[in-house]
């Protein structure tokens, strides 16, 4: 008869009965199936549920969520700061004194850790074994932590402490690696009765961290090719608004978020002669780099053609030449309005643009009914323009039709939407355009310009005067006294014998050459301006004299004593300018 101890059999490790050692060398290759499918599955899903954005902190806190409890109790993810400047990773063999960024912590309920906040620097001295994984590109692991351990893990001394209490036993590291580039690091914990890491989650975690690396490569270089093209947009721009007599212009601009969708909206103010000034809003149909070229090339037309000719629809004609002569087939829409604060009007034309918005002073608003002409480059001219009267506390709201396009909402609902939130939001047009800019609706995918042009008295220091000069040779001396009797009440006795020379040749001019004066301007802003209307059809230019010629010298003397001067048409004939600096 067999003793009890013949029944079992001794061998290193755990007894185990014949039976179950059977069944165990029967299933455990089955269980190693099951777990390699297992982790394929998870790995799988990994490209499901990371990546879904191409958001670089989206991403990375889609990294730590997905591994966590699956793989590990706690996760951080960290990236360096050229990245998130989607600049070029690191490509160097080593990397020390790495400057990283926490980007997502994830970790399981009722885990007290103090890793680094997410958003700030997160410091890798060599004595961490972070930076020891930054250094070789290499994993890291730890199976069973020590006290030193926690000590080279943790950012500071407190949160070591913070681990040892937490039961933090097992660590691991990983580099994010993408296209032969060092984006960042990955690191994994467990805590309490979990087992530690293994080789074998040390190699899944490798595999994780390879997958999720592209991913935020590609938000890398999706954010890389936006701020390129919302950096040309931007610099197409005007940079800076000029500061004109009687207006307070305020713009605002938001690109789409599709870096292949960068539009064509642009927008420009000018000052012109006499005070006045041009608002201009434009979009050029079409998306992408050659659409934000041809914008640009608009607005430069625009401003030399507004410099010439201050009528916009005159301006606006001159454009759809200047736009069939591209050599890509483009169509654009403009609206162009010339303020003059001596009347306080604005002359409204518009290409194929939505209307603006006009706000009086009492607060009733409409639409402007403004006969709306054909598009930019489909040659229908000419363009018919209206005038409106806006006294002080009025503004006029200018805007593209990102605002207001819409698949699924009728377009007259939507501009009664525009309309609505402008009227509720607060009086300042900087608020306004923000609160039009964040209302709901319109075409998420397009970039979208609010321009609100609003009229205030004229400020201290800024003057203006104007009168009717006879057409006859009279009319010298009448501007003469005009200026003798104008400039000492504003302050500027020094500039009264150098203004009477210039009117003196200014109204010459227009006896002579343009049938007669019609209108004297004087304007006190930045600098003192005059300003000389007739109904003549040619614009002057200087021309040599000879020594022997008894004239001729006009403008030659006009443009030594004065800063600049210029002529421009307008929608009766022209005015010649001149400008002269202030005396400090």
């Amino acid at each position: 008869m067999r003793t009890t101890a013949g029944r079992w059999r001794s061998r290193p490790g755990p007894w185990v009965p014949r039976g179950r050692r059977a069944l165990r060398d029967v299933l455990s290759p089955v269980a190693e199936v099951l777990g390699a499918r297992h982790r394929l599955a998870w790995l799988n899903a990994a490209g499901l549920r990371i990546g879904t954005t191409l958001d670089l902190r989206r991403t990375a806190e889609e990294l730590a969520d997905f591994t966590v409890p699956e793989l590990a109790d706690g996760c951080a993810v960290d990236l360096l700061e050229s990245v998130l400047r989607f600049q070029e990773g690191d490509r160097r063999d080593g990397h020390e004194g790495a400057l990283l960024r926490a980007m997502a912590v994830s970790q399981v309920h009722g885990l007290e850790l103090a890793p680094d906040p997410v958003g700030q620097p997160s410091v890798h001295t060599l004595q961490r074994l972070g930076a020891q994984c930054l250094t070789s590109r290499r994993p890291v692991l730890v199976g069973r932590m020590t006290r030193a351990d926690h000590d080279a893990v943790a950012p500071g001394p407190e949160a070591a402490e913070l681990m040892r209490r937490a039961g933090v036993h097992s660590y691991m590291a990983v580099p994010l690696i993408a296209r032969g580039e060092l984006l960042g690091l990955a690191d994994f914990i467990r805590a309490g009765r979990r087992p530690a890491f293994t080789r074998a989650d040390l190699a899944l975690a490798m595999e994780l961290a390879s997958k999720a690396a592209v991913y935020i490569d590609n938000a890398r270089l999706y954010g890389r090719e936006r701020l390129q093209g919302v950096m040309l947009q931007r610099t197409l721009l005007p940079r800076a608004t000029p500061r004109t007599p009687g207006l307070e212009v305020s713009s605002c601009y938001t690109p789409t978020p599709d870096p292949a969708g960068v539009g064509g909206d642009w927008f420009d103010v000018v000052a012109l002669p006499g005070g006045r000034s041009a608002v201009m809003v434009g979009d050029v149909m079409g998306r992408g780099l050659a659409a934000a070229a041809t914008m640009g090339r608009l607005r430069t037309a625009a401003r030399t053609l507004m410099a010439l000719d201050i009528a916009p629809e005159r301006m606006l004609a001159r454009l759809d030449l200047a736009v069939r002569d591209l050599e890509e087939e483009q169509v654009a829409t403009c609206l162009c309005a010339v303020y003059d604060p001596c009347s306080s009007t604005f002359r409204i034309a518009s290409a194929g643009h939505p209307p603006p918005l006009l706000t009086l002073d009492d607060g009733t608003d409409c639409y402007v009914d403004l006969p709306v002409g054909a598009p930019l480059g489909t040659g229908v001219i000419p363009y018919d323009p209206v005038e409106c009267t806006v006294a002080p506390g009025g503004r006029l709201m200018l805007y593209t039709d990102g605002l207001i396009r819409s698949r699924t909402t009728d377009v007259d609902a939507q501009l009664a939407g525009l309309r609505r939130t402008a009227r509720e939001a607060l009086p300042q047009a900087a608020a306004v355009c923000d609160a039009v800019r964040s209302r709901p609706g319109g075409d998420p995918e397009d970039d979208a310009i609010v321009l609100i042009a609003g009229t205030v008295p004229v400020t201290p220091g800024d003057e203006a005067h104007t009168c009717a000069l006879p057409p006859d040779g009279s009319a010298a001396s009448r501007a003469r006294r005009t200026v003798r009797e104008v400039l000492p009440k504003w302050g500027l006795p020094d500039l009264v014998d150098s203004t009477e020379l210039v009117v003196s040749e200014l109204v010459g001019n227009a006896l002579r050459y343009g049938h007669a004066p019609g209108e004297l301007r004087l304007v006190r802003h930045e600098r003192l301006t005059v300003e000389v209307s007739d109904t003549g059809p040619d614009l002057p230019q200087i021309q040599h004299a000879e020594l022997s010629d008894e004239g001729g010298r006009g403008l030659q003397l006009i443009n030594m004593m004065c800063r600049r001067w210029g002529a421009c048409r307008t929608p009766a004939g022209k005015v010649v300018w001149a400008e002269q600096d202030l005396p400090s």
